[in-house]
């Protein structure tokens, strides 16, 4: 009876294994990357319209606004934030005093 239990659990997870679908990728191959893949990159082309922005470096955060919908992040210093890459997000990084120091894509 143990046996069957077994195996019955073992024909269970062989069946979630993970498939490829060789009609999206021939074997061998990778599919192809488009856009930048780090911040550098996204930064470098401005994915995420920080050029518009360069004038605020040097401002004071307190005395700019940004529009609602920019999809805009404020990182402050200890600021704890995600890894996930964005290249359409602006990061807008400030210093202790609330300075704004640098704007970056990620």
């Amino acid at each position: 009876m143990r046996v069957l239990i077994f195996a019955a659990a073992l024909a269970a997870l062989a069946a979630c294994g993970q498939t490829t679908d060789s009609a999206d990728t021939p074997a061998g191959e990778t599919p192809a990357v488009t856009g930048p893949q780090t911040a550098e990159e996204a930064t470098a082309q401005d994915t995420c319209g920080a050029a518009q922005y360069r004038a605020m470096v040097g401002s004071q955060l307190a005395a700019v606004t940004f529009p609602s919908d920019a999809g805009i992040r404020i990182i402050q210093p200890d600021t704890m934030v995600t890894q996930d890459f964005r290249a359409d997000r602006l990061n807008v990084v400030v210093d202790a005093s609330g300075v704004i120091t640098g704007l970056e894509c990620y």
